[in-house]
């Protein structure tokens, strides 16, 4: 499927909501469980004694797979930058792709060190701000994209940055701010929203227990990436979704 959305990319057309979510679950998929990979060796390679041979063994196949995270993000880096934003006229496809840039970036950094990781945290950054502009006017503050942009840019503030305070402060502004839209229309809200205000909800509730009890370990927050294809049958969206 990534090869067939990688062409669907090149042929510079505004993609409609169903291929944008086909576009990102399959970079997606490809990427997630090479994260996980490189998280499970980074835990293991920190609980094997310096010089070990299997410590070795383990930073080696880690360097492989961090080589592998840097080519798909930036592959996808430069999807996204050379067909996707230029023809990106709709606000909800404007925010998405900003939104995809994002995570990406952030996928660099959470691996990178040095000066690599300064870069790919500035530009995750100012992506980040730069989709939050736009939904700002363009998306309504219970609207999916919306929201699991900010769950996504609450997760670079504590994770990448170590902004903890910030990153709370991110995502309960996005959380209060849905219900009071859903509360004064007097509506329930979409599924999909739904699900993106509970893991904005489930973050807060770990960062501040995290924050109280003053723990220095290394935690990985629910995150946005796609929602069920089933929302695309109804109506236009795109962003949102599960944890990873």
């Amino acid at each position: 499927m990534v090869n067939f959305m990688k062409k669907l990319a090149r042929m510079d057309v505004d993609m409609s909501a169903k291929e944008r979510h086909l576009f990102s679950v399959g970079f997606k998929n490809t990427i997630g469980a090479r994260r996980a990979s490189w998280r499970i060796l980074s835990s293991l390679e920190q609980k094997v004694a310096v010089g070990e041979q299997a410590g070795q063994m383990i930073s080696v196949y880690r360097m492989k797979v961090e080589d592998e995270l840097r080519m798909v993000c930036n592959e996808i880096l430069s999807i996204i930058a050379i067909h996707c934003l230029p023809l990106a006229n709709a606000g909800e496809n404007i925010v998405f792709f900003h939104k995809m840039k994002g995570d990406y970036y952030r996928y660099l950094a959470e691996f990178s060190i040095g000066a690599e990781k300064k870069s790919a945290a500035d530009q995750s950054l100012m992506a980040y701000q730069h989709a939050m502009v736009i939904a700002s006017t363009e998306l309504s503050p219970a609207h999916p994209i919306r929201l699991g942009l900010a769950l996504n840019f609450s997760v670079f503030f504590y994770e990448i940055m170590n902004f903890h305070q910030r990153a709370c402060q991110v995502a309960k502004q996005a959380f209060d701010e849905a219900t009071t839209e859903i509360n004064s229309a007097g509506m329930d809200g979409n599924n999909d929203s739904t699900l993106m205000m509970q893991l904005l909800n489930d973050n807060l509730a770990l960062w501040k227990s995290e924050l109280t009890e003053g723990k220095a370990i290394k935690t990985f927050s629910q995150e946005s990436t796609t929602l069920p294809l089933a929302f695309f049958e109804e109506s236009p969206r795109g962003g949102g979704g599960i944890p990873t």
